[in-house]
């Protein structure tokens, strides 16, 4: 049996061979409890965005205010949004994808022009067990949540997903690729490690 805590939603998943009666496998959940909730109590609290807050966008930071209008305005590095603060987290919520969608074209059309190699499409979602993917047909996926994290990190991801358009492993070939278009990269996948999973705690929902 074994106990598995995702660090991205703090789902506890417990696994259980067959044969395995709920009896036992709910004693055996019990036992841990302690080791549950140690983790638990490490993880970032959810964040329900909204003014009083910043929030790193694109490298830079940005102060969230009640606005008076009835849509989001940028001016300077404060972020206005419409109220009530459902309606303001809608809209910033359509703000960050329309920044994540530019930023990550701009890095996807600079990586895959220095490899040589185009690109079928690009989308965006909100995934959690990874950061981005190419497809067999060159398709580009990136989660939008990249937007809040560092400039060099979103960068180092783009530069990821097209080196797979050459090279559709992980083997030593495609670090290989990795490096000729971005660099150095092991700073970036250990932030990705450490604190990817945190950028999932920002809500914007109501």
């Amino acid at each position: 049996m074994t106990l598995r805590i995702s660090r991205v939603d703090g789902a506890v998943t417990l696994t259980v061979p067959r044969g395995v009666s709920d009896r036992e496998a709910l004693a055996f959940a019990a036992e841990k409890q302690d080791w549950v909730l140690g983790h638990l109590s490490q993880q970032a609290a959810t964040v329900h965005v909204g003014p009083g807050q910043t929030l790193n966008v694109g490298g830079a930071q940005f102060q969230l205010v009640a606005g008076a209008g009835k849509r989001l305005r940028v001016v300077g590095n404060t972020i206005e949004l419409p109220q009530p603060v459902e309606k303001g987290r809608l809209h910033l919520l359509a703000w960050l994808k329309e920044q994540a969608r530019a930023e990550l074209t701009r890095a996807s059309d600079h990586y895959a022009e220095r490899l040589g190699r185009g690109y079928a499409r690009l989308s965006l979602r909100d995934t959690r067990s990874r950061w981005g993917s190419c497809s067999s047909a060159g398709a580009l996926m990136y989660s939008w949540r990249l937007i809040l994290a560092p400039k060099s990190v979103l960068a180092y991801v783009a530069a990821h997903e097209v080196a797979h358009l050459q090279e559709m492993n992980h083997s030593a070939d495609f670090w290989r690729v990795v490096d000729q278009l971005y660099g150095p990269h092991q700073e970036a996948r250990a932030w990705l490690r450490q604190d990817g999973p945190k950028l999932h705690r920002f809500r914007f929902d109501a």
